[in-house]
């Protein structure tokens, strides 16, 4: 259902989105892995900065979506143990991404009832920063 929603995502307004998709069984819990955005960024020749960035612009779209659709529990896998293994310079980007995004956001998250949580390997992220 996702994988639809994000194909449509830049060619329909949310009304025909809307349209497209059974709003009788919208899950309560959507988990997204992001992975590709290096890979979207390679192909456009691009550094892979510029696609975690893209990535966290679609998030972004997806994450308002979500909510206006009612789902309940967005889960965003974002960050595994594989990618501590990247350039310092992508790791260090990586690790400020979700504050700079949530700086911007958060006012906008919260009118909308918005609320956002970290899980994981806490103590290891915030030893990053």
């Amino acid at each position: 259902m996702f994988n639809k929603m994000t194909r449509l995502k830049n060619q329909l307004t949310h009304k025909k989105i809307e349209e497209e998709l059974d709003l009788q069984n919208i899950p309560e819990h959507v988990a997204i892995i992001m992975d590709g955005n290096g890979r979207w960024a390679k192909k456009r020749g691009l550094p892979r900065i510029a696609g975690h960035r893209e990535g966290m612009n679609v998030i972004r779209k997806i994450v308002r979506e979500a909510n206006k659709l009612g789902v309940k529990v967005l889960t965003l896998y974002a960050f595994s143990t594989e990618n501590w293994k990247r350039p310092k310079e992508e790791v260090d980007f990586l690790m400020r991404l979700p504050e700079r995004f949530l700086n911007k956001e958060l006012p906008i998250l919260m009118e909308e009832n918005v609320v956002v949580r970290m899980t994981g390997q806490k103590k290891t992220f915030r030893n990053t920063l």
